[in-house]
């Protein structure tokens, strides 16, 4: 088991989603960072589906009531345990009483931990992924106990179990696109304007969608409300330019003018206030 001391920002568990139920308008969630956390379970030996826990901007404290071992990825929240410096990207053993906090943000926005068995959270429309109003809970608080699939000490771990750390995934701006349904219908103007011109994120970001600061002219006729998946670009009347998460609705009434590459959705859940992105097409 693991107790919650103190909860972070935004501390949920998640796996790879709730698929197969879009069409009842149940949100597909999962985590916000595929990449990284798919990287936490591969380097403990993990199945790729089994949950882990996703933590934003800051992390929890945590003490561990069983042996276990961690792997910690994508955002650098400096992690210590008992104190002492934890490496990312690297497997850890944690002895019963171990406590696990986490400090200063170095790199990126969401960090991901696993660990040995994944975290044995509810699980509801076969996933674990936390959800409001589809789970009992939709992010973790304190004094929360977190049971784990595994309980007993770790024989596996190696002295190597780890990877080097590359931080240019946090650093680009780069954007990659496919054509929305609706993007035939953009001026050549509103092109140019979309592929050369930098966009900020605002503070309305969050794991539902992620909107620009910037507004773009739109003289989009509207469309009659039809499907959007994680990572469909909207237009909106006022013109603004809205990136749908994880969490997103099911349908949409805005035009659909991109729709956002497996890992360029990654990167851009490691973007918070201020960042700039950049638009970039895949032809």
């Amino acid at each position: 088991m693991v107790e919650v001391l103190k909860a972070g920002f935004y501390d949920s568990i998640q796996d790879l989603g709730r698929l197969g139920y879009q069409q009842y308008g149940v949100p597909t969630s999962g985590v916000m960072d595929m990449f990284s956390a798919l990287k936490a379970n591969n380097l403990l030996g993990n199945d790729s589906k089994v949950a882990v826990m996703e933590m934003t901007m800051t992390g929890p404290i945590l003490k561990f009531h069983c042996n276990t071992a961690i792997c910690i990825t994508g955002a650098d929240l400096s992690p210590s345990l008992n104190g002492n410096p934890v490496k990312i990207n690297a497997v850890q053993k944690v002895d019963k009483g171990d406590t696990l906090s986490f400090g200063k943000l170095n790199h990126g926005f969401r960090s991901y931990l696993s660990v040995l068995g994944g975290f044995n959270a509810e699980s509801v429309l076969q996933s674990k992924s936390m959800y409001q109003g589809i789970t009992k809970q939709f992010k973790i608080d304190k004094n929360d106990v977190l049971d784990i699939v595994s309980d007993s000490s770790p024989g596996f771990i190696k002295k190597h179990a780890s990877i080097k750390w590359d931080d240019t995934f946090f650093k680009t701006k780069m954007i990659n696109v496919y054509k929305g349904p609706e993007f035939d219908h953009l001026s050549k103007i509103q092109l140019e304007q979309l592929f050369s011109s930098d966009f900020t994120i605002s503070k309305n970001n969050n794991r539902m969608a992620y909107q620009l600061e910037e507004k773009f002219e739109n003289k989009l006729e509207p469309i009659l409300t039809s499907l959007v998946i994680p990572g469909t670009v909207q237009l909106t009347p006022a013109g603004n330019l809205i990136v749908l998460m994880r969490d997103c609705q099911t349908t949409g009434g805005y035009p659909r003018i991109f729709q956002l590459e497996e890992k360029a959705m990654d990167i851009l859940a490691q973007k918070y206030i201020g960042q700039k992105i950049k638009f970039q097409l895949i032809t």
